[in-house]
């Protein structure tokens, strides 16, 4: 059977699960886009600044100036613009601008969680439907191909529009998992080589003889 007939025979449920299908597919091509891109160039980059970083602060800067497009960059430039900053101010920094990027790396999960919840229900509704349609088709006595052909299509439009609801939920449940594993994976790294930038800027600041704020003299009245 055509997909155009099946679509037709689901019933008007069918118009908004196919709504839900093109959000879905649109919002997980683009999810795939951003995760797809930090994969592949965020590791090689956080190595470059944290070996750049045990030489020259600056550079390191540099670098990550130029690589602003990745989460984790704008992290460490946060950390790395503060002048002077000691190591609880500098963990501050980090921690700060890692939970401002956290909405970032959450992007439309709210919206993934809606079409998995949803799209079950239309297709129960037109479930709901079909056999309302069905159970109206019938008359006590009349067995004629008119009354059976209603039936049928009743049927139909109860089978159909559950399975195209169960699919956009399944389809999109695979991917929205998908996301979130990476989403995970994303904290642990930023929290990881975020540990380790601390570590070498207390160091840094260590070898280089930087005052410590807490531990300067009061200015004198």
């Amino acid at each position: 059977m055509a997909l155009g007939n099946l679509f037709a025979l689901g019933g008007v449920v069918m118009y908004p699960l196919l709504g839900l299908s093109i959000l879905a597919v649109a919002l997980i091509l683009e999810r795939f886009l951003f995760w797809g891109q930090i994969v592949r160039r965020q590791e090689k980059m956080v190595r470059e600044v944290l070996a750049l970083y045990r030489r020259s602060p600056k550079a390191a800067l540099q670098k990550l100036e130029q690589k602003v497009n990745l989460p984790i960059a704008r992290i460490f430039l946060a950390a790395l613009e503060l002048e002077d900053a000691n190591s609880e101010e500098f963990r501050l920094a980090l921690e700060s601008s890692a939970q401002a990027e956290m909405p970032i790396l959450k992007r439309f999960n709210t919206v993934f969680e809606t079409i998995i919840s949803v799209s079950p229900l239309l297709g129960l509704l037109g479930t709901i439907l079909g056999l309302i349609r069905s159970f109206a088709s019938l008359r006590i006595g009349d067995v004629g191909g008119g009354a059976t052909t209603n039936v049928t299509a009743g049927i139909s439009e109860a089978l159909i529009s559950t399975a195209f609801g169960l699919g956009v939920s399944i389809f999109t449940l695979l991917f929205a998992n998908a996301f979130r594993g990476l989403y995970r994976r994303q904290i642990a790294l930023i929290q990881e080589y975020g540990g380790q930038l601390e570590l070498i800027h207390r160091r840094y600041h260590e070898r280089n003889g930087l005052p410590h704020p807490k531990s300067c003299p009061p200015p004198k009245s």
